[in-house]
C-alpha cells in the first residue's frame, strides 16, 4: 500500500490517471474507497490523488486533538511530498472544510476548488435536525450490518435505497475493516466542531464550486448556500431531492458537473517547438 510521511504521520494515497492534478479529500471517518464512482472517470482528465485522512482508513491515527487546520496541513504536505506545486481540489464533507482551509492556509497549492456537501462551521452554519443526531448516537451502538442499513437512510433517498439496497450493503460491508476506531472518530468530529471559516471566506480568490443535494440530512443545504454566497463568484448547484450521499446517488451528475466547471481552468496544452 502506497504511503508516505507528511507532517508527521503516515498518510496512504492512490494515484490514478495523468495530466493536471486533481487532489480528492474525503469526509468525517470515511477514505479514499468512497471515491469509487468519480475517480474512473476524472482519472481520464486528470492525475487523481485520493487519500485516507489523518485518522480514517489506512492513513495514521494519533490519539491526540485534530484540527482541520491541521488536516489542511496534512494535504499541502502530502502534495510537496508528490513534488506537486498545485491542483484543483474536491473536497467532501469534512473534506470540504479541509479544502477551504486548504485554499486559506496554502493558497498557492490550489488552483479551482470544489466543495460538496459541506459548511463553514460555528455560528452562522445551519446545524443537522435533532432527529439526525439522534440517528447517529442510535446507529453508533449497532452491529455491523445492522448500522450500514440504518446509517444508509442518512445518505440516501427512500427510492434509492430500494432499488440498491443490496450492492449498497455489499459495498459497505466489504470496506467495513477501514472504518476508524471510535477514539480516532472521535478526533475528527471533534475538529469538525471547532471549525470556523465564515469570517475568511471573502479570502478565498480561486474559481470555484459549491454543490449539495436539497435534501441532505447531515449538512444541510443553506449551508452551501452561506458557501456559495460569501466565496466570491462561486457558483451553486443544488441536486434536488438528493442527499448527502450525492456523490454516489448523483454520481454521473456530479462528475458532470465537475468536470464542466473544471474545463475552462485546465492549462492549454502548448506544443515544443523544434527547430
Amino acid at each position: 500500500m502506497p504511503t508516505l510521511r507528511a507532517n508527521g504521520i503516515e498518510i496512504y494515497y492512490e494515484l490514478y490517471g495523468a495530466g493536471e492534478p486533481l487532489l480528492l479529500i474525503m469526509g468525517l471517518g470515511a477514505n479514499a474507497t468512497a471515491w469509487w464512482m468519480q475517480v474512473p472517470e476524472f482519472a481520464k482528465h486528470y492525475q487523481v490523488i485520493a487519500f485516507d485522512n489523518r485518522g480514517a482508513g489506512r492513513s495514521e491515527k494519533p490519539n491526540e486533538p485534530y484540527t482541520i487546520m491541521q488536516m489542511a496541513d496534512d494535504a499541502d504536505a502530502l502534495l510537496e511530498e508528490l513534488g506537486i506545486q498545485s491542483a484543483h481540489v474536491f473536497g467532501m464533507s469534512l473534506g470540504g472544510m479541509v479544502a477551504q482551509e486548504l485554499a486559506l492556509r496554502h493558497p498557492e497549492r490550489v488552483r479551482t476548488l470544489v466543495l460538496g456537501g459541506t459548511t463553514c462551521g460555528g455560528p452562522k452554519a445551519t446545524p443537522p435536525p435533532p432527529t439526525t443526531i439522534q440517528h447517529f448516537i442510535t446507529v453508533a451502538g449497532m452491529p455491523n450490518a445492522q448500522a450500514i442499513e440504518n446509517g444508509m437512510r442518512l445518505l440516501y433517498s427512500d427510492g434509492f435505497i430500494e432499488a440498491n439496497r443490496e450492492w449498497l450493503v455489499k459495498r459497505a460491508l466489504e470496506h467495513a475493516h477501514l472504518m476508524p476506531p471510535p477514539y480516532a472518530l472521535q478526533r475528527q468530529v471533534m475538529a469538525v466542531l471547532s471549525f470556523n471559516t465564515h469570517e475568511r471566506l471573502h479570502e478565498i480568490h480561486v474559481p470555484s464550486l459549491v454543490i449539495t443535494g436539497t435534501a441532505d440530512k447531515i449538512v444541510p443545504s443553506p449551508n452551501s448556500r452561506v458557501l456559495a454566497d460569501r466565496i466570491a463568484e462561486a457558483r451553486l448547484i443544488e441536486f434536488d431531492g438528493a442527499g448527502h450521499g450525492f456523490l454516489v446517488e448523483r454520481g454521473e451528475e456530479t462528475n458532470r458537473a465537475v468536470l464542466e466547471f473544471l474545463e475552462p481552468h485546465r492549462t492549454p496544452f502548448v506544443a515544443r517547438r523544434h527547430g
